[in-house]
């Protein structure tokens, strides 16, 4: 089900180039709050693969992306297969959206040095502080664009 909030968001990423205003509004205290938990957890748990460090802010963290577990329990799977199977993947946010309890991030990942990467869209909700849902869109950024914008 989609949330109107959700998809007001998902409205003004998309008019984020057309209007320039929206991603520099003043920010309440609770948002600058989220946008920091949000940041902090991206850069412990899947830049630097440190479960611990980025576990303090899962609350419930249930899981839309249907291939990744709920809860921590799942998050912690997910850190210790990038910690294996990509060791040198590192993800760089270009984006960060707020609105209220939820923090868009448009990021590029890269999970093996040398290669394209992928877009991402990342929605995180939270509640008092802590991580409840999550949701993702992922792109492989191709070899050729069909015009000269750039995914980023």
């Amino acid at each position: 089900m989609r949330t109107p909030i959700v998809g007001a968001l998902a409205v003004a990423f998309a008019g984020l180039v057309a209007t320039p205003a929206l991603a520099e509004r003043a920010h309440s205290a609770e948002e600058e709050r989220n946008k920091q938990i949000v940041l902090d957890f991206y850069e412990q748990g899947l830049n630097r693969k440190d479960f611990a460090a980025a576990s303090k802010y899962l609350g419930t963290y249930i899981q839309h992306n249907p291939n990744a577990e709920d809860g921590p329990e799942g998050f912690r799977k997910f850190v210790e297969f990038l910690k294996v199977k990509f060791p040198q993947s590192h993800s760089e946010i270009t984006k960060v959206l707020v609105d209220g309890d939820f923090v868009i991030l448009r990021v590029h990942a890269i999970r093996e040095p040398g290669t394209r990467g992928n877009a991402i869209v990342d929605i995180f909700r939270l509640k008092d502080g802590k991580i409840e849902e999550h949701w993702d869109s992922v792109q492989p950024i191709p070899e050729q664009s069909a015009n000269s914008n750039g995914m980023f």
